[in-house]
């Protein structure tokens, strides 16, 4: 793996509206590593991933994303290298499951006129659409998709691109249980057939972190609790402290389950 980071957040501060969001955080990604940020609401998940996407420059410290600085870079230029799946993406036409998975190419919403993918390209796509445990729903149309299948969808669009950051903000919302695994167990996957690729998960629900997770962040009010190998950061002390309630934390076959800590008063 490269010696330079994926990510490097070096002390950095957001305010928005003379409120402070983010306060002294710093963050190294790699090549190849799985991070989760996690944290109760309002904790700065959401901001400090945009950063990460390159949609927002810090108020103070510096962001390094693929080795360009933000504010020193064209930031749209930028984002073509990052795969920022966003489950609130909405599409103008009812595209087929494989189109959608295509515009992850020109990062538009829908297929660009006068456009043809190269037939590499359909390959590629399918290969995508195959690994994301769409293959049976290759030519189905969007409206028809389950919420679990356009999650896994807009993972293989974004993955169209090669990118070597994907970012998944709350990629599990709104799935009832059997989308949810779907989807964790294809997230999972991505670890054996990408393995130079970096990811960054934000949830508040350690139950849908999947097994290959490899480090996380703890964050609260804007600060950060703990971070590092997932097995040194995730333990009852610091999630009962990140999410300000009593928390007995187990894992069973690389998964995570929480429940109040009924020895510690409340």
């Amino acid at each position: 793996m490269v010696d330079t980071p994926i990510l490097q957040v070096t002390a950095v501060d957001f305010v928005r509206n003379g409120n402070p969001i983010l306060s002294d955080i710093s963050l190294t990604v790699r090549a190849g590593e799985h991070w989760a940020l996690l944290g109760p609401n309002g904790a700065g998940k959401t901001t400090l991933l945009k950063m990460a996407g390159a949609f927002e420059h810090p108020t103070r410290g510096t962001v390094e994303v693929l080795g360009k600085r933000l504010g020193r870079v064209d930031m749209r230029e930028l984002r073509t290298s990052i795969g920022h799946v966003d489950p609130r993406h909405t599409l103008p036409y009812p595209l087929r499951v494989h189109e959608v998975v295509l515009t992850g190419l020109t990062n538009t919403a829908d297929l660009q006129q006068r456009w043809t993918p190269t037939a590499e390209q359909i390959v590629e796509a399918d290969r995508l659409v195959e690994l994301l445990g769409l293959a049976h729903r290759r030519d189905a149309r969007w409206p028809t998709l389950s919420q679990g299948e356009r999650g896994r969808a807009l993972i293989a669009r974004a993955l169209m691109a090669d990118p070597s950051l994907l970012l998944l903000d709350e990629p599990a919302t709104g799935l009832d249980v059997a989308g949810r695994e779907q989807l964790i167990d294809r997230i999972d996957r991505l670890q054996t057939a990408h393995p130079e690729l970096a990811s960054i998960l934000v949830t508040h629900h350690l139950e849908e972190l999947p097994p290959g997770i490899t480090h996380a962040m703890l964050l609260r009010d804007g600060r950060t609790i703990a971070a590092g190998p997932v097995d040194e950061v995730l333990t009852s002390e610091n999630i009962s402290t990140s999410f300000d309630h009593p928390i007995r934390l187990t894992r069973t076959d690389g998964r995570w389950q929480v429940r109040t800590d009924r020895t510690v008063p409340a």
